[in-house]
């Protein structure tokens, strides 16, 4: 992990450009960064109190949305307040303690979402293609189980791809041409050679967008024959709606991932890769409680009801 000089040891930092490159951006970048945050928080935060003071939101869906608001909240503020500092601030350097740190808590969070997000797709067809059977096959045992799962599969994730990273020398001190400390970045400023964690890593994460994606196609196939064999067009469309905003989350998610994963060459592509995990770890977070609560009438009620019943008490 260190580098020895005599009998001391080497303690490596980390100088994260971000988009230092383009000085004229920084203040207008700040701006809307922070802008996009402080809407992550209060919509993820907002959304998670919503599902729990409004009782006809305790439901099984409403119950995994919760736990997405809460994955999303934690992912941007781990990546997001960094990203605002090395705007504004000249020394942009990053402790190795504190790279690492980072990288483990988005890898943790990533694969939470992921599996998050797979567990809501089984939700949506047990709930389309077996509904005399939901409440037995969507007890709030199997339901804190698929969150469990989630969280715990994170973690393993996290601690194997953190323990490789950790076995590896690094240099006393290394450029990082990204905003964060993410795997493939982390790897190429090591000074020893990588191909252990780099197997790994490109295992796990084959492994783990295969396994969910097969999970959300089979899923909604099976969703699609379903409302396909209803008699009545308005059944079918209602239906379709009840799916629409998962299916929103799913494709800005997985299109997203998928996309970094055919950037052919990152080394050479390095604008695209900033561009492409802004859109991953800080757009994403802020849009899922907006497709979710644009569309429900019930979570935009009691959104009202928070904001102007207090105060109206208080003014009487």
């Amino acid at each position: 992990m260190l580098l020895s000089e005599g009998n001391q040891s080497i303690i490596p930092t980390f100088i994260l450009l971000g988009f230092s490159e383009y000085p004229e951006l920084r203040v207008p970048l700040f701006l809307v960064f922070l802008s996009i945050y402080t809407v992550t928080v209060v919509g993820n935060l907002g959304m998670i109190i919503i599902t729990k003071v409004n009782s006809k939101l305790h439901t099984v869906m409403y119950f995994f949305l919760s736990h997405l608001s809460f994955v999303d909240f934690c992912f941007s503020t781990v990546v997001t307040p960094k990203l605002l500092e090395n705007l504004i601030a000249e020394d942009r350097t990053i402790s190795f303690s504190g790279c690492i740190a980072q990288f483990c808590f988005t890898c943790l969070f990533g694969v939470a979402e992921t599996f998050m997000l797979a567990a809501m797709a089984y939700d949506r067809f047990v709930a389309v293609c077996s509904p005399l059977l939901y409440a037995a096959a969507m007890s709030p045992k199997r339901c804190a189980l698929l969150v469990a799962g989630s969280y715990s599969w994170g973690v393993v994730c996290s601690m194997t791809l953190t323990y490789f990273l950790l076995a590896l020398s690094y240099c006393k001190s290394s450029t990082i041409n990204n905003f964060i400390c993410d795997h493939s970045v982390i790897v190429s400023v090591s000074c020893s050679d990588p191909y252990i964690t780099q197997m790994l890593c490109s295992i796990i994460a084959i492994f783990n967008e295969a396994s969910s994606l097969v999970i959300i196609l089979m899923s909604y196939m099976f969703i699609f024959i379903t409302v396909m064999g209803m008699p009545s067009a308005s059944g079918r469309w209602k239906t379709f709606s009840t799916c629409a905003s998962h299916l929103t989350a799913i494709s800005i998610f997985h299109g997203t991932i998928l996309f970094l994963f055919c950037i052919p060459n990152p080394k050479t592509s390095w604008l695209t890769v900033k561009v492409t995990s802004v859109f991953y770890t800080v757009l994403i977070p802020m849009l899922n409680p907006l497709i979710y609560s644009l569309r429900n009438k019930e979570v935009k009620n009691t959104f009202t009801r928070l904001l102007f019943t207090k105060p109206l008490c208080h003014s009487t």
